[in-house]
């Protein structure tokens, strides 16, 4: 069997752990290769093709390693494909299919989130037999509780907020700290609640100045004249949208923390200061965690292809690894819910949630 294995979409802490798990299990069997695909898809579009065989030597000590050995990109989308001269996007799905029957591969393991999976579920559509890895600090992949990266994303952010606290502290200012997550709100309020913020803002729950005010004037009034923010970087005001930037001709999500920081000057006359994390959350040596789920994720799915269980992806629900459907995940992402225990955890010690 010759088995193909990628990484799309960002990059995050804890995808060379899969790699290597995934490798050192088909050790076991002498009639098994696994070949690593360069930069997604991209390398089944390059001429000529970017991959070639992993073996043991090749994820020797690349356990605790950042990012992917094996490379990534966002704009690797065969089915709307930017052309480099201009003009209209191509569509080069079929391409990716041809090449992948031509080097003989039986099936490729698809690491990515829900953008990557989504492409991988049409090209499975097309006859590529596919298992899916769920990857993405923003931990908002459908149907799965914990996703490669979010552990450490969690933790590089818990610990920045935790120094800014101090200076917040000493300067008697409010603390503005923009966190990544997209739409969902899982970095944000986990780190928050690690960090000891007293406001959090989501997603989910889109915030009133009045409420962050008032938390504010509380604390100020017990003697606390300083505060924490923590807000994802897709949270919104009520009545409001999204806020987004552009650099280098990409449009992405983010700039809320400085209009925030802005208005809450404007409206309280405290001291007011931001800082966008950014990608130091999707950078550096992967947690613990990280490591053991990608470890344990990187067997499952070569377990899966052994198995012939194709358009699946792996699923984690109830501290379990499981299969689930492809069409039960694409196009679907996962926010907090309104149930959801440490949301509640959060208002049952007093944090402000902007509602």
């Amino acid at each position: 069997m010759k088995v193909g294995i990628c990484t799309g979409g960002g990059d995050c802490p804890g995808l060379n752990s899969i790699i290597r798990a995934a490798v050192r299990h088909s050790a076991h069997y002498d009639d098994l290769e696994l070949w690593g695909i360069k930069n997604s898809f991209n390398g089944l579009m390059s001429s000529p093709y970017e991959v070639w065989k992993l073996d043991q030597e090749s994820v020797s000590g690349i356990l605790m390693r950042g990012g992917t050995i094996l490379g990534t990109t966002n704009a690797g989308n065969p089915f709307s494909l930017k052309n480099p001269g201009g003009g209209p996007v191509q569509n080069k799905s079929q391409q990716v299919v041809d090449a992948y029957k031509k080097l003989g591969l039986d099936a490729v393991i698809v690491i990515g989130g829900d953008g990557t999976q989504g492409i991988a579920y049409e090209l499975a559509k097309l006859g590529m037999n596919v298992v899916g890895v769920p990857k993405t600090i923003d931990n908002d992949l459908a149907s799965t509780d914990q996703t490669v990266g979010f552990d450490t994303a969690v933790q590089v952010a818990s610990e920045a907020i935790a120094r800014i606290q101090t200076t917040a502290e000493s300067h008697e200012r409010i603390m503005v700290i923009e966190v990544m997550g997209r739409n969902a709100g899982h970095i944000a309020l986990h780190s928050g609640l690690a960090s000891g913020a007293h406001i959090i803002l989501l997603p989910e729950i889109p915030f009133s100045y009045e409420s962050i005010l008032k938390k504010i004037e509380i604390r100020r009034q017990r003697k606390k004249r300083f505060s924490v923010v923590v807000v994802a970087e897709g949270a919104f005001p009520a009545g409001g949208n999204e806020v987004f930037k552009t650099s280098a001709g990409t449009k992405n999500l983010g700039g809320i923390g400085h209009y925030l920081a802005e208005e809450l000057y404007q409206r309280s006359g405290i001291e007011t200061r931001v800082t966008v994390l950014g990608h130091t959350q999707r950078g550096g040596e992967p947690s613990h965690v990280d490591r053991i789920i990608g470890t344990a994720y990187g067997v499952k799915a070569l377990d899966l292809v052994l198995q012939k269980k194709f358009g699946t992806i792996i699923a984690m629900q109830n501290g379990k690894l499981s299969e689930i459907k492809y069409e039960d995940v694409a196009g679907k992402f996962r926010p907090i819910p309104d149930d959801d225990m440490f949301l509640n955890t959060a208002k049952g010690i007093g944090i402000c949630l902007g509602d």
